[in-house]
């Protein structure tokens, strides 16, 4: 092409095309990087490295590099081979030669021009080698594989070459310092990676010093570094090493970018962002984005034209990613300064959409979430620069992978009215659906990827209310495709049903799924839930409160049902090919049945369970057809039939999955009523036999549920013990896999699979101590000696020591030897298993290492299994290291009392009340003086759990805590106490009640709605599936979370409500009124943020009240649930909505607040007895979901100032007719029709070398077209490759020409020393490649 050299196009000369590699010193291999150089753009030869083994066609042979898809702050280089630091050892001593030389007073020269001779030389090298390459990747990978591995070695080599001959030149020019070595300071203060590096024990000293020196003083520093970048004659790599020093001078001192001058600071930043190098360019906008401090820095930088800048650097090709990767971080830092979004400029945010709507580009997928974070912002700038269509194609593509945080950005706009307006209604969620729909071009990975994007928005209230629109077209074609005969889109939709309802599947969900019969998992699932039943005792009224969760999902298992979900799901178990397929949509079906039970008022659910289509179809006795529905519905009935069995097991399994002494003890609370216990002699036998056990030694031939069988029931009688133990070998041989010492079971592997094994050896232990024989047998047996000499192992007072032991951290870890402490966890829970402990020393041992400081896991091990249900040692231990162990320990300890303190453990039925759980109330209340604040939390939140219980929270008041010094963290247990009377009068006399009423009522109800909200939050969060097979033994499985709590966080005026006196109080003060007053004169109110947050603090207060049936005379006495019915079903704000709607479901708690519910068309879910479950929805749900299209604002709609509409009609005339012909050109090259004319008329134009392209003023008027229309990537970077490179350079220096058809020496004459220091980066980085 003829004509001047063009803005981008400037970049490609062989110069820019070299590749630097990093400076090491052969001490940098034993000593660690700096925190200085894990984060730093290091010099021209560092980031061109990078940029060519990550961004180049060709392929690299640094394998250290970032992945191609990585979006990294650190441009680091990585040396290309292990002699890189000899060989620049050697280019070192040269220079020092070459020094000494000179010193002596030989002309350096002539050893200049043999440097440059032979740079000249490997530059072509290394040029002819790249072109290899680039022949090489267009042939077959394999043919050329030796070959590639030779051109890219001699690459490599001549890349150092070039790099150790630079480096010689450029110290040889460098004028000598007279005085003070201010380089050497610079380096040695920032360590910088240009340079070598002493090691680090000697230069400890000489660093320390002057690092003590020069740190009083950064702007001293300062000072150093822009007078640096001021000098002459800069190679790039200088540029960036100076960069990189002032960047990390603005680390260490965060306070003096507020100090920097502009004028000075400014002129720096604008000779590296235009110089040719894309390192130093790039290294300029980091320095620049460290530079930013606040709104005025943002604007003296704008000031200083820097969005031509960006734009063009946005704009270039692939080659100059580094370049591109940090300008588009530059934009990206606006966004973190408070209204920094108001000083991106609409140039800036066209190119970056132009960025994201280009399918190749590397850089798409940030600019995408760039583009979603400015929406979040400024929705108004993203959709006048026509990035909502851009955002909305990527979300329905599914090519972008974090497709929920950007579906999280659509349902923000969708939330409130004034940001809602920018949206078309519904489209851009819609767009999500169209991957099911479109069932001709099926992928299973844009299928996954919109299926967690549809599922986040339907787990939000824009989300759900926005889809539910054109009554719920959008939920109904997603159901609709379970129709389609795609078994891909099958699965995914009945997966993502399994997800929004919240299903987890039973645990003999896999093995039904592969065709086995349920009958087995009926029985074992009844057997299992027999003893957990009768284990865990009701609270009080507590059980009966649904979550939100809950509520939610009832919601929307409405919704999907009047979507006809049934009738899609029984569709697939008649067609469906797959057999796994039908079975896992019947197990859906059995799970929607019995969710509707639980959830939904009678009036939904009692029709559902009909099934009124499947029974029509099974009694069309002369159609073949019946047969699949009549298999259908002994599916459904065999699945619901299994689930309700299951139901006591599942949940029981949730909070007990490892504590195997939970399911002992309730062996002793209900004593067996097992058939088993009668069995006769031949039986009895025939059951030995089956064991395997008499006919093999090998463990992993017997069959452990037999075995486990046997000891749970016919072992349990002395006569049947005696005849195992004597009679046959059946008790010796498993006595002896137990032993440790054997290394049979202490060497199995620690797996779910596994965990039979210590199921059985608990259930073994539970046996032998309930008759005189077993006791005797395993108080002679050398188990337990064993166990002990293990434990004596860690006793460091013991004497015994092994170079292994059985009970190291790594056995304890890896195997079942951690089963051994559930055994004794067994022993413990019975007197005379304590007495055996205490026989063999182990009581003693145990001591013994609470007080060691090396083995928390172990001591975790032992205070997780102990029974404390009976007073002796155990409890002991226990209290000492509640008091005395470390930080971990106490907590942990702390934890351990969660099930003693939650629930009572009673012996029999006359036992029944606090009495068990006494002595765990008092050490939980002991540790609330603990110095630790995290102790204390976790006391408190153990003892207000166990406050749902009356008698509990009565005892706890009777110990008369002291909460005052925890502030915050013990509000939570004095509300507890406001719920009994005995807690209201102690709280009366310390003067608490009237203060904090008070102090809730004039701004903690606004702060509880953030808390609320935030717990929703975490709840709505789906929780993930397990990915571990191993189960380790000292995890925390007892404790309960109690973070992801999504019941109501305890609110002051629910909390008040509970009592006769809180009542009064409440009626005296006149809150509820005053509560009720705002809700009717601003409920509807949707402009006023603060407002709305008074209005959903005075919700909430008014929904904690009316849950509670004391609170019946307030909502009797006001019209506010009218109101509050009014605001969900027809308010703006679809959040404000949803508060409202939880708010409905807290009042239906209440009996009378259910039946002012039911007068306003809401129903709830009730118990047999008539209990409400707070779980109330609209009978119409159109009522509820009732939003209308809204009016859509488009880009030609959203109002410009006077002054922009000036600048565009400007921008579309000229008075010279050439220009005015580029003009037309340009906003041509935006219509698909005239592209092609238009491009060819420009390159014509260009061809005649025009002066118009050598004119700051046209290229403005360029760039205000190029920011009022849409064009693609490729037509951007034409249009500015039309313009010459010096363009650029006067309009950012502010120095245009008066004659801008001069000739480039008259131009060159005329240049201020500004444009010098501008165009020496150039010329001397052009010169290294003649």
């Amino acid at each position: 092409m003829v004509g001047p050299p063009s803005t981008l196009s400037s970049s490609a000369t062989p110069t820019q095309k070299t590749l630097y590699t990093q400076q090491s010193n052969p001490y940098s291999t034993t000593t660690s990087r700096t925190s200085f150089e894990r984060d730093g753009l290091l010099p021209s030869n560092g980031a061109q490295a990078l940029s060519t083994s990550n961004y180049a066609p060709r392929g690299s042979s640094l394998a250290l590099s970032p992945a191609p898809g990585s979006f990294s702050s650190n441009l680091r280089s990585v040396p290309s081979r292990a002699g890189s630091a000899l060989n620049i050892n050697a280019s070192m001593v040269n220079l020092e030669r070459l020094e000494e030389d000179n010193d002596d007073g030989r002309p350096t020269e002539q050893m200049i021009s043999a440097l440059r001779e032979s740079l000249n030389r490997e530059v072509k090298i290394k040029e002819g080698s790249e072109n290899m390459l680039e022949a090489l990747n267009t042939k077959k990978a394999k043919q050329t594989k030796e070959q590639r591995h030779r051109v890219e070695a001699e690459l490599n080599s001549s890349n150092q070459k070039i790099k150790e001959l630079r480096y010689q030149i450029s110290e040889l020019q460098k004028p000598k310092a007279p005085t003070t070595p201010t380089r050497n300071r610079m380096d040695s203060l920032f360590q910088s990676s240009s340079g070598l590096r002493s090691p680090q024990s000697a230069s400890r000293s000489v660093v320390g010093s002057e690092l003590d020196e020069l740190t009083e003083s950064p702007t001293y520093a300062l000072a150093e570094i822009l007078q640096a970048l001021e000098t002459e004659s800069l190679m790039p790599d200088d540029y960036v090493g100076h960069a990189n020093k002032l960047v990390e001078l603005f680390k260490r001192h965060p306070t003096l970018k507020y100090d920097l001058v502009w004028s000075v600071f400014g002129l720096r930043m604008q000779v590296m962002l235009l110089s040719e190098s894309r390192e130093v360019v790039a290294a300029g906008y980091r320095m620049t984005r460290y530079a930013i401090s606040d709104i005025n820095s943002l604007q003296k930088i704008r000031g200083l034209n820097t969005d031509y800048l960006v734009t063009l650097s946005l704009i270039k090709e692939r080659k100059a990613d580094v370049e591109r990767e940090q300008a588009l971080k530059f934009v990206r830092a606006f966004l973190d300064v408070k209204e920094g979004v108001k000083e991106i400029s609409k140039a800036v945010v066209r190119t970056i959409v132009s960025v994201a709507d280009h399918g190749e580009d590397r850089l798409k997928a940030i600019c995408i979430e760039t583009l979603a974070e400015i929406m979040v912002r400024d929705p108004a700038l993203v959709a006048a620069s026509g990035g909502i269509r851009t955002l909305a194609e990527a979300l329905g593509e599914g090519t972008y992978d974090a497709s929920e945080s950007l579906t999280g950005a659509f349902l923000f706009l969708l939330d409130a009215p004034r940001r809602r307006q920018y949206l078309r209604s519904g489209y851009e969620l819609e767009v999500l659906f169209t991957a099911f729909t479109d069932s001709l071009f099926v992928k299973e990975n844009i299928l996954k990827q919109n299926s967690k994007a549809i599922s986040h928005a339907l787990r939000s209230w824009p989300g759900l209310l926005t889809l539910s629109m054109y009554n719920f077209r959008a939920i109904k074609s997603l159901v609709t495709c379970l129709m389609l005969p795609n078994q891909t889109i099958r699965e995914t939709v009945i997966d993502l049903l399994y997800s929004l309802l919240r299903i987890k599947p039973p645990f003999w969900a896999t093995s039904f799924l592969a065709g086995r019969r349920l009958t087995t998992y009926g029985r074992v699932a009844t057997l299992k839930s027999t003893s957990p039943k009768a284990a865990v005792q009701p609270t009080e009224e507590e059980t009966s409160e649904k979550n939100f969760v809950d509520h939610y999902t009832a919601l929307l298992l409405a919704v999907l049902i009047s979507s006809d979900m049934m009738p899609s799901l029984l569709q697939v178990t008649k067609d469906a090919d797959n057999s796994t397929l039908r079975r896992k949509t019947t197990l859906l079906i059995g799970e929607v049945l019995k969710l509707a039970s639980k959830l939904l008022p009678s009036t939904w659910s009692s029709d559902l369970q009909l099934l009124p289509e499947l029974f029509a179809a099974a009694s069309h006795f002369g159609d073949e057809d019946r047969f699949v529905a009549t298999g259908t519905v002994y599916q459904i009935s065999s699945v619901s039939r299994t689930l309700y069995r299951s139901a006591p097991s599942t949940t029981t399994a949730l909070t007990r999955s490892i504590s195997t002494h939970d399911h002992l003890a309730s062996l002793e609370e209900q004593p067996k009523n097992n058939l088993s216990l009668s069995f006769d002699e031949t039986t009895f036998r025939q059951l030995l036999v089956e064991t395997q056990v008499l006919s093999s030694t090998n463990p992993q031939k017997w069959r452990w549920e037999i075995i486990l069988r046997i000891i749970e029931g016919p072992l349990l009688n002395g006569k049947r013990l005696d005849e195992a133990i004597k009679a046959s070998k059946f008790i010796k041989r498993i006595m002896s896999f137990y032993r440790p010492f054997k290394y049979k079971f202490a060497e199995v592997r620690s797996t779910r699979m596994t965990q039979k094994y210590v199921k059985v050896g608990c259930a073994l232990m539970h046996t032998l101590l309930q008759t005189t024989e077993g006791v005797k047998y395993l108080a002679d047996n050398k188990l337990l000696r064993q166990i002990a000499e293990c434990l004596a192992q860690c006793d460091p007072t013991s004497g015994l020591t092994a170079l292994s032991p059985m009970f190291s951290k790594e056995r304890l870890t890896e195997t079942l030897c951690s089963g051994y402490f559930n055994m004794l966890g067994t022993l413990s829970g019975d007197p005379k298993g304590l007495q055996m402990l205490d026989r063999w020393r182990m009581i003693n041992m145990m001591y013994h290492i609470i007080d060691l400081k090396q083995r928390p896991d172990l001591i975790k091990l032992l205070l997780t299994n102990f029974n404390y249900s009976i007073q002796g040692h155990p409890r002991v231990l226990l209290s000492k290291a509640l008091t005395a162990g470390s930080k971990e320990i106490r907590i942990h300890a702390t934890n351990v009392l969660r099930k003693y303190s939650s629930r009572s453990r009673p012996n029999g039925q006359a036992n029944q009340g606090v009495s068990d759980s006494k002595w765990a109330i008092q050490l939980l209340v002991t540790q609330l003086y603990d110095p630790e604040v995290e102790v204390c939390a976790t006391a408190i939140k153990i003892l207000e759990e166990a406050c749902n219980r009356k008698n509990y929270l009565e005892y706890i008041v009777e110990c008369r805590p002291a909460l005052d010094h925890l502030g915050e963290i013990g509000a939570p247990l004095l509300l507890r106490f406001l719920s009994t009377s005995i807690g209201y009068h102690y709280l009366d006399g310390l003067d608490y009640i009237s203060n904090e009423m008070d102090d809730w009522f004039l701004g903690r109800n606004d702060t509880y709605v953030g808390v609320i909200e935030a717990s929703l939050a975490r709840a709505f969060v789906e929780i993930p599936e397990e990915s571990s097979s191993r189960l380790s033994m000292d995890e925390e499985a007892f404790e309960m979370e109690s973070d992801n709590d999504a019941h109501v966080p305890p609110h002051f005026y629910r909390e008040l409500t509970r009592t006769e006196e809180g009542c009064k109080l409440l009626r005296e003060k006149g809150h509820f009124e005053e509560f009720a007053t705002t809700i009717r004169d601003y409920g509807m109110l949707s402009d006023d943020a603060e407002l709305i947050l008074k209005v959903k603090g005075c919700l909430w207060a008014v929904g904690n009240v009316g849950s509670m049936e004391l609170g019946a005379p307030f909502l009797e006495g006001s019209d506010v649930v009218e109101n509050i019915v009014k605001i969900a079903e027809s308010h703006e704000i679809m959040s404000l909505r949803g508060t409202a709607f939880f708010v409905l479901g807290l009042i239906s708690r209440s009996v009378h607040g259910l039946e002012i519910l039911s007068e306003h068309g809401w129903d709830s879910n009730t118990t047999t007895m008539g209990v409400s479950l707070g779980l109330c929805i609209p009978q119409d749900l159109s009522k509820l979901f009732s939003f209308q299209p809204w009016k859509h604002e488009r880009v030609y709609d959203i109002p410009i100032t006077e002054e922009q509409k000036q600048a565009v009609a400007q921008s579309k005339v000229d008075d010279d007719d050439v220009n005015q012909r580029v003009l037309d050109l340009v906003v041509d090259l935006g219509n698909t029709v005239l592209t092609k004319r238009a491009y060819g008329e420009l390159m014509q134009i260009k061809s005649r070398k025009v002066p118009g392209f050598r004119q700051p003023q046209l290229f403005r008027k360029v760039m205000t077209l190029l920011e009022c229309h849409n064009f693609r990537l490729p037509i951007r970077r034409f249009v500015i490759d039309l313009f010459d490179k010096s363009v650029m350079r006067q309009i950012v220096l502010d120095e245009e020409s008066s004659d801008e058809e001069s000739n480039n020496g008259s131009m060159n004459e005329s240049r201020t020393e500004r444009q010098r220091s501008v165009s020496n980066v150039s010329v001397s980085t052009s010169a290294q490649g003649v």
